[in-house]
């Protein structure tokens, strides 16, 4: 059994004329929003053993703040720009390299891809995963490069937005 963690970066400021896209840090909702899905998922005793995160600013952040909650060393993130620049099939060729070693892996990254990477690893109908939304599916399968297309569950869907 592998678990895949798919997770919308949190809500940012908008970029500026000295900072693009990519430089976009969160903004003070964001922040409030990261900590509180982390904590979520601590209560819930989500531990990941492989973090996979876009390098753009607000996907590092949200992923270097559910490291801190989840005891999981910054260390660990490993930066891939294809999760910026790339749509859901890149996602997927992405895990099926990941390492067997790691069960449980945790992805930042942007939205229309991360809704789309969710819906085609678990034929779901997410419309759009919220700022900070986290899909958690679960795959029965012994090794990450027999993940396909609908072969994940979606187990659940959680967002800032629903709790309050």
């Amino acid at each position: 059994m592998k678990t895949i963690y798919v997770v919308r970066h949190a809500k940012a400021g908008l970029g500026s004329a000295h900072n693009g896209d990519f430089d976009r840090k969160l903004n003070e909702v964001g922040l409030k929003a990261a900590h509180f899905m982390a904590e979520l998922l601590e209560e819930r005793g989500v531990v990941p053993e492989l973090v996979l995160a876009s390098p753009a600013q607000r996907a590092l952040n949200t992923a270097e703040i559910f490291c801190d909650i989840l005891r999981c060393p910054k260390e660990c993130i490993e930066k891939r720009l294809e999760i910026y620049e790339g749509g859901a099939g890149r996602l997927l060729t992405i895990l099926q390299k990941v390492a067997d070693t790691s069960n449980t892996v945790m992805l930042f990254g942007h939205n229309p891809t991360m809704t789309s990477f969710s819906n085609l690893l678990a034929e779901g109908d997410i419309d759009s995963i919220a700022t900070c939304g986290v899909v958690r599916i679960d795959l029965d399968i012994e090794s990450w490069s027999d993940a396909n297309p609908g072969g994940g569950k979606l187990i659940w869907y959680e967002y800032p937005k629903k709790y309050q």
